[in-house]
């Protein structure tokens, strides 16, 4: 069990150099073992392209030669972090090869909640007399797919808060005005996660006041799709938040209309259950994960209507002693950690099954 556990572990470290690209694919990663020895290995490549099974089979390819290669294949085990698919999307099924290639055992983290998978694809692969395990670090594995878990089960957008607030609870200034609360490193970090999500998320406020461009400037990633609540369309074409880096989607009360990377989309009854329609729209346009950023109103509307499932929170070692207070949780947090003088703490709503 500590053998299988430590390869599974490989998928998932591999898993994770999908991040930001395989979307609204699951991460996935995979590793072939024979006699000990890491003959190939794979994760998920950007959405379209071959998955992790695949590309760890062309891995073996590339070391050993075709012939070779699937001469082992059939005494070597795979291990992968989620159930091989079963049914013919962008790729043809990774079951299907995995069974045309006879490989002696498959080593599988968790089950793909997908309706068209969702133990079909390990049904074949025993169908074929495949030997196969199930289960191993599999709240990993699910952990690692949460957003994908969240999107299939919920039919939304897994969300992530995001905010900076001083040591005594402040969020900004009480008056309209630009003021950074966490340090260099954190803004750094935060420029990463933004890469690793298909959404960032602010409100008219925060587009008004701070005129961010919401890009990864300061990492080396792609630049998320940005949402913008503005219902009564007051942020100006020429605001960052609209410059070619990336597409933007306003929701509003008054137009519907996409031109270029802005894309207005005006919601019915604007006021009732926003964030649910929000979060709705953004489902039926593959939107998997969204970070929400701002501003403080925007972001404990979405506590409020118990529309998070993951908080992230620096908080800084200044003082402001006046301003406006940050969003109000009530839930303890899951874990902390330093980033340089900033403490950063997570916090999860519920558990992902």
């Amino acid at each position: 069990m500590v053998q299988e556990e430590r390869y599974m572990q490989r998928c998932l470290d591999l898993a994770m150099l999908g991040a930001g690209t395989a979307s609204p694919n699951p991460m996935v990663g995979a590793v072939i073992l024979h006699d000990d020895l890491i003959i190939g290995e794979g994760y998920t490549s950007p959405y379209g392209g071959p998955h992790a099974e695949v590309n760890a089979v062309k891995d073996a390819y590339r070391k050993l030669g075709e012939a070779e290669a699937k001469a082992l294949f059939r005494v070597s085990t795979m291990y992968v972090s989620l159930e091989p698919c079963s049914h013919f999307g962008k790729t043809p099924p990774c079951a299907d090869m995995l069974v045309e290639l006879q490989f002696k055992r498959l080593v599988i983290g968790c089950l793909d909640p997908f309706a068209k998978v969702n133990g079909q694809g390990l049904k074949k692969l025993q169908q074929a007399g495949i030997d196969t395990t199930t289960g191993v670090l599999e709240d990993a594995c699910i952990f690692l797919n949460r957003r994908f878990f969240t999107r299939i089960q919920q039919q939304r957008p897994y969300v992530i808060l995001k905010w900076a607030q001083t040591e005594d609870g402040f969020f900004s200034p009480e008056v309209g005005a630009k003021r950074w609360i966490s340090n260099k490193a954190s803004k750094q970090l935060v420029h990463k996660w933004r890469g690793e999500e298909d959404a960032i998320l602010v409100g008219t406020s925060t587009a008004l006041i701070d005129n961010p461009a919401l890009t990864t400037r300061l990492w080396n990633g792609k630049n998320p799709k940005r949402i913008l609540i503005d219902k009564e369309l007051k942020v100006s074409a020429d605001a960052a938040i609209f410059n070619e880096e990336a597409e933007t989607i306003v929701f509003n009360a008054h137009q519907t209309h996409w031109q270029k990377n802005r894309k207005l989309i005006a919601l019915e009854h604007f006021d009732l259950y926003l964030p649910q329609q929000m979060l709705y729209q953004l489902y039926l346009m593959d939107v998997q994960s969204l970070i929400v950023e701002g501003g403080a109103m925007t972001i404990q509307s979405f506590i409020d209507a118990g529309l998070w499932d993951e908080a992230r929170v620096f908080v800084s070692q200044s003082r402001w002693n006046q301003g406006k207070p940050a969003p109000l949780l009530n839930m303890i947090m899951s874990t902390t950690q330093k980033v340089g003088s900033d403490d950063l703490g997570f916090y999860f709503n519920g558990q992902i099954v």
